[in-house]
């Protein structure tokens, strides 16, 4: 069974980028296709973006992330750029069966155990 593993967080100034991975483990990436969801403390779970498998559609709620996928590395990317304190939340990737799933976390078949990005002010 795919395990979707993430990896990139960390601790950042505001205003700086980091770019998240999610490596789909025991599985071939091109078969699925992906979202980035996001959740703070306290906080419900928030979409963030989503591609399609072969990457022909993206959807993102955010101007400043944007999603990419590398099918030959078996990898897909989540790139956030100017970065605010309001960003700070661990981070999902989230992997479907579907050729073009939603924004609802439902659609979504395989989830990964998240990565903490932290936005220092």
């Amino acid at each position: 069974q795919v395990q979707p593993v993430e990896s990139g967080g960390g601790l950042v100034q505001a205003g700086g980028s980091l770019r998240l991975s999610c490596v789909a483990s025991g599985g071939t990436f091109s078969r699925y296709a992906m979202g980035w969801f996001r959740q703070a403390p306290g906080k419900e779970r928030e979409f963030l973006a989503l591609i399609s498998r072969r990457g022909g559609i993206t959807d993102s709620v955010k101007g400043r992330f944007t999603i990419s996928r590398d099918d030959v590395k078996n990898t897909g990317y989540l790139q956030m750029n100017s970065l605010e304190p309001e960003d700070t939340a661990v981070y999902y990737c989230a992997l479907s069966l579907a050729i073009l799933p939603g924004r609802r976390g439902s659609d979504y078949d395989y989830w990964g155990q998240g990565t903490q990005v932290t936005v220092s002010s």
